[in-house]
């Protein structure tokens, strides 16, 4: 699998994920069939639903290396997310990602 060379910038590594206008939000699901997030692409989000989007599309799902490789993606948001929990809800949903048994599904709405 080709990854993008991402960098320690988020509007950098965004920019090479593919848009998603067709796409109005994203369930994350756990193994049990509850969904425990919506992301919606508006303002605020649509950059997380980028991001989910992406690593549901290229890993098949968010496991716990697509977790680690998102946080890579947010970049210095991801540190700040570290330094202030609860500010960025969606990168602090990503370091809760350890074990299999923690897989989100992503359906798209």
């Amino acid at each position: 699998m080709h990854l993008p060379n991402f960098s320690d910038k988020f509007s950098d590594n965004l920019a090479l994920l593919p848009l998603m206008e067709t796409v109005a939000a994203i369930a994350l699901v756990d193994p049990s069939g509850t969904t425990v997030a919506r992301i919606e692409n508006k303002p605020g989000q649509a950059g997380s639903l980028r991001v989910y989007g992406w690593l549901a599309e290229t890993l098949g799902a968010i496991t716990p290396e697509a977790a680690e490789l998102g946080l890579k993606i947010y970049a210095e948001h991801t540190q700040d997310a570290r330094d202030n929990p609860g500010k960025h809800p969606n990168i602090d949903r990503l370091f809760n990602i350890k074990t299999p048994a923690q897989t989100l599904r992503v359906n798209s709405l």
